[in-house]
């Protein structure tokens, strides 16, 4: 048989999978409302937005780009913003550039 290498991540699940017991009651309760608030949290709800055409374009030819629907890139860019995740390298480039001189 072949030998699997765990990567460090996987390894780690595997470990602590060796020392999971089951659990009732309270804990139980307040496992799962995390799962479901969880859950709530992915939920998509549809919605219609007005864009300009120009923009538009420009989200899809960057979703092809990227091989990816162009919607599945606003909802990204959506989440990166809420999240202040979403960069603007070109702000960061001229921080950099100034910062040198």
């Amino acid at each position: 048989m072949k030998e699997v290498k765990l990567s460090k991540f996987e390894q780690e699940i595997e470990d602590a999978a060796e020392l999971m017991v089951p659990i009732t009651g309270e804990k139980k309760e307040k496992l799962d409302a995390i799962i479901a608030s969880a859950a709530e949290k992915r939920k998509k709800k549809s919605i219609s937005i007005r864009i300009s055409e120009h923009d538009l374009n420009r989200i899809k030819e960057q979703s092809a780009a990227e091989g990816i629907p162009y919607q599945t890139l606003i909802t990204s860019i959506i989440h990166k913003y809420l999240n202040g995740s979403l960069v603007d390298e070109s702000a960061i480039r001229r921080a950099i550039r100034l910062m040198k001189s």
